[in-house]
């Protein structure tokens, strides 16, 4: 038991659009990792209609990497559906996520791993310091204060996507977002559904490729529209309660044989 424990069942997912002058490094770079940790693992990228030479990387890591795979759509899911098309994709007891873009060390896995204890189902990063420009930090901090403030998060750091999750929780909660506010709602629901979080700091590095798809005024403007809707739903009409009530009653009923 305390070996199963040890090495458990990983799998690891990217999102990606346009990273292709990162992606490939966060690919080894995590499956080195995987390896000093468990024997059961999966590496997986969503590759999310880019205009880049992103899939020609993923095609050569395919051809090197025995238990790598990818998924490339030609449109765009956004963000959320990215997200959501990975956590459909990994099969293992164990998922670990984070952008591919390399502001996140994926090696730091290893500092998530040990604060996933028994009564713990979420080990989420929380970033040491904001690697941006001043005027993507101050962004950041009062978009930070706002949700938290909105949807009454308790965590440090909910938009630092560096997160390790038990698989099963996906047995209870479903995610619609097809943008960036799917972290809110990801967040909100596993924090309603009664699941333990823990939070590990983790660093947080400039970007060296590419350039950020949040960070322009439309953009904001359309995730300023988005964060309403998604407070209307989760906080006022909190239909996502009711599904879980209905899910959990249907895992507690026996199976028939």
């Amino acid at each position: 038991m305390e070996q199963e424990q040890r090495r458990p069942g990983i799998s690891v997912f990217f999102p990606a659009y346009n990273d292709g002058g990162t992606i490939g490094s966060m690919v080894v770079a995590v499956i080195k990792t995987l390896e000093e940790l468990t024997d059961d693992y999966e590496v997986i990228v969503v590759e999310n209609g880019s205009t880049d030479y992103t899939v020609t990387v993923l095609e050569e890591l395919a051809q090197r990497f025995e238990r790598f795979r990818y998924y490339s759509y030609r449109e765009p899911l956004g963000y959320g559906g990215a997200l959501r098309a990975g956590f459909a994709a990994c099969t293992k007891d164990l998922i670990f996520y984070t952008d591919g873009d390399a502001q996140y060390d994926p090696r730091e896995l290893k500092l998530l791993l040990p604060a996933l204890s028994d009564d713990v189902d979420i080990v989420n990063g929380w970033k040491i310091d904001r690697s941006d420009p001043l005027h993507r930090k101050i962004i950041g901090r009062v978009y930070h204060h706002t949700v938290k403030f909105l949807f009454g998060f308790k965590l440090r750091d909910v938009d630092c996507d560096f997160r390790l999750i038990r698989r099963r929780v996906f047995d209870t909660i479903d995610l619609e977002s097809d943008s960036g506010t799917i972290c809110l709602e990801l967040v909100k629901k596993l924090q309603d559904a009664g699941y333990r979080f823990a939070e590990v700091p983790v660093h947080h590095y400039h970007r060296t490729y590419g350039k950020s798809q949040f960070f322009n005024f439309p953009r904001l403007w359309r995730t300023g529209v988005q964060l309403i809707g998604l407070w209307w739903k989760l906080v006022i009409r909190r239909d996502h309660m009711r599904r879980i009530k209905v899910r959990r009653k249907q895992q507690e009923l026996p199976v028939e044989r």
